[in-house]
């Protein structure tokens, strides 16, 4: 029998989530789906709103695959580049 310890030996991750925006007026919008039925229609009602109560625009769709899986780092980099904030979500 081989025993296995449950500590952690790995280095710790280091995160940060994004500073707060001060407003999201006029605001380009980005929109990540993952794939699954009704996330686009769904995601894209949600911009909806963005751009009626806030004059935003949405500038990019993207998709991925798997929605388990996190969205591919090209794919995030190229996103970054167009709009301000992302928007992402569950379909089904």
């Amino acid at each position: 029998m081989q025993l296995y310890s449950p500590l952690s030996t790995t280095p710790k991750r280091k995160a940060f989530r994004a500073p707060a925006l001060a407003t999201i007026d006029g605001m380009r919008i980005g929109i990540l789906e993952n794939g699954k039925l009704n996330a686009e229609e769904m995601l894209n009602e949600v911009a909806a709103l963005f751009v009626e109560r806030n004059g935003c625009t949405v500038r990019m769709l993207a998709s991925k695959k798997n929605a388990s899986a996190p969205a591919p780092a090209n794919t995030l980099v190229k996103v970054a580049q167009e709009v301000d904030f992302l928007i992402t979500g569950l379909g089904d």
